[in-house]
């Protein structure tokens, strides 16, 4: 005991163990692993080491067995020091752990058919995500993987993201394959090694055997069963006292084919007024019911159950998203809208003559909804208070005029974002909505093509021909602009008994009573009509 004590006093491992804790090398014994000792044996603690050499540092792990990686010395009553271990002896038994963006974790099997490997869990890719899906991946069980490598593409709650590998190894195992469901962000997907030998041992590999080990617990609850059985003799003096009790008042008696008749027919007994004696139904009465009205309502609801026909479609995870976040803008933002009618022929003659340009110069042709964008990013630059969102502390005002744009794609509705749309070109908007609109119907945008809006644009006219319409805002945005279609009207001319065609287009300012007040979504639709009738003032 005295020589064990020497030498972990004056090793000069344990002396640096201050460094050693400061870096990603400190390991621990599994559970499984630690020295068979017997009863009587007296295992040396490393806290109390910790504290002597180094009392700067703090060990948050007491099952800690040893200070240094590089040796683990256990002490008997009766013995000396009985051995040191060092790494390369027993490498199966020592857990280390790394932190890395995707959640992933070093593990030491207890069993010796798993040798140190990796779990790989489903990673966080989006601040709203807290579950995904496995698109498809991109490698192969036995394949080699190193840092930056894609390992697979996953479908988050906004869009598919490839998911890279962090460390260099060999996957072992695929635990979600390809279209795997409902993942929760941290489950583990799939196993990495170190070694290619070690792939082998990991064919039969299943997560649950390494959780089996907290099952212990589970029998303590006998207890509490104990306790019941011995209350149970109290209970039968109350059931006696019970039995005596008169019968319900509110009994149906009824005689056994009429009660067999009733069930048949899915009859409430309590709808029929028995004739039999004292009241007692009887098979006439059953008859009686059935001739009157009991016979139609099981036929047609027959007949309604044999006319339905459906199929029942599998909800992606990107529209069960947009579900729940559309359910909690009605609930929780008080909506109100405001419509205004802008006429577009000088902004349809502004649009000729530039994709007149725009041919000549090889550039991509402008659309309506790109002035359109243009025009509110202007509009919110005129009218700031529009380009915020509501905390319940404050408001928060936006310097950045980003517009969402809303794509309707078969996967569902993706809202791209186009960044300081105010201080960008007709051409660069274009270019950019066109760009983002292919990566949403390819599902492949990326994180920052959709975060960061500050307003959101959704148009129906154009493609569809909607008149108008009303949008759900998009939080934590405060306003959303819905765009119908432009159609030619007689409106009043210039001069007295005087009319004229235009085309005029309608829009719907949807916006949150908490942040902006009524005037200011008027103030607001002003500016965007001054733009949209007067496009010239756009260029300037």
């Amino acid at each position: 005991m005295t020589y064990a004590t020497h030498v972990l006093r004056h090793s000069k491992k344990i002396r640096s163990s201050s460094n050693l804790l400061r870096h990603d090398s400190v390991r621990w014994f599994s559970n499984g692993t630690r020295p068979s000792v017997e009863k009587g044996d007296d295992i040396l603690r490393c806290q109390s080491g910790f504290n002597r050499c180094n009392s700067g540092s703090a060990v948050s792990n007491n099952s800690c067995r040893a200070v240094s990686p590089m040796m683990s010395c256990v002490a008997t009553y009766g013995n000396a020091l009985r051995t040191a271990i060092a790494p390369s002896a027993s490498t199966a038994s020592m857990a280390f752990m790394r932190g890395s963006q995707v959640p992933s974790g070093r593990c030491f099997s207890t069993a010796s058919d798993f040798p140190p490997h990796q779990e790989i869990g489903m990673p966080s890719l989006s601040p709203t995500m807290t579950e995904g899906n496995i698109a498809r991946w991109l490698k192969k069980e036995g394949d080699k993987v190193s840092p930056g490598e894609v390992l697979c593409e996953v479908e988050t709650d906004k869009a598919t993201v490839e998911m890279e590998c962090m460390e260099e190894g060999y996957l072992a195992k695929i635990l979600r394959g390809d279209g795997t469901s409902s993942i929760k962000v941290g489950e583990v997907i799939a196993i990495t090694v170190e070694e290619e030998d070690d792939i082998a041992k990991f064919k039969d590999y299943q997560p649950s055997t390494l959780d089996a080990t907290p099952s212990p617990k589970a029998p303590p609850p006998p207890p509490p069963p104990k306790e019941e059985v011995a209350e149970k003799p109290v209970t039968p003096s109350e059931t006696k006292v019970s039995k005596p009790s008169a019968p319900p008042a509110d009994r149906i008696f009824a005689s056994p084919l009429a009660r067999k008749m009733a069930e048949d027919h899915n009859i409430p007994l309590s709808n029929i007024k028995g004739t039999g004696p004292e009241g007692r139904i009887v098979k006439a009465d059953i008859e009686d019911y059935l001739a009157s009205r009991g016979k139609e309502a099981p036929a047609a609801a027959a007949k309604a159950e044999a006319s339905l026909d459906y199929t029942d479609i599998p909800v992606s995870q990107i529209r069960k998203v947009t579900a729940s976040r559309l359910l909690l803008s009605k609930q929780t933002i008080p909506h109100y809208y405001l419509t205004v009618d802008a006429c577009v022929d000088k902004l349809m003659e502004l649009r000729s003559q530039l994709n007149s340009l725009q041919e000549a110069s090889g550039g991509k042709k402008l659309s309506v909804n790109d002035l359109v964008i243009k025009a509110a990013a202007l509009a919110l630059r005129k009218v700031p208070q529009c380009n915020s969102s509501w905390t319940n502390d404050y408001i928060r005002q936006y310097h950045n005029i980003n517009i969402n744009v809303a794509v309707q794609t078969d996967n569902g509705l993706y809202v791209p974002v186009v960044r300081d749309a105010d201080k960008k070109g007709l051409s660069t908007i274009a270019e950019e909505v066109k760009n983002l609109a292919q990566k949403a119907k390819e599902n492949s945008l990326k994180p920052q093509d959709y975060e960061g809006g500050t307003f959101t644009v959704s148009n129906l006219g154009g493609p569809f021909g909607i008149k108008q319409f009303c949008a759900i805002i998009n939080p934590p945005q405060s306003a959303i602009l819905a765009v119908g279609s432009a159609e030619r009207r007689v409106i009043p001319g210039s001069g007295q008994d005087q009319y004229k065609f235009a085309s005029m287009m309608s829009v719907t300012l949807s916006c949150d009573h908490r942040v902006i007040d009524g005037a200011i979504g008027a103030q607001w639709l002003k500016a965007f009509k001054g733009y949209i009738e007067s496009p010239e003032s756009m260029l300037l």
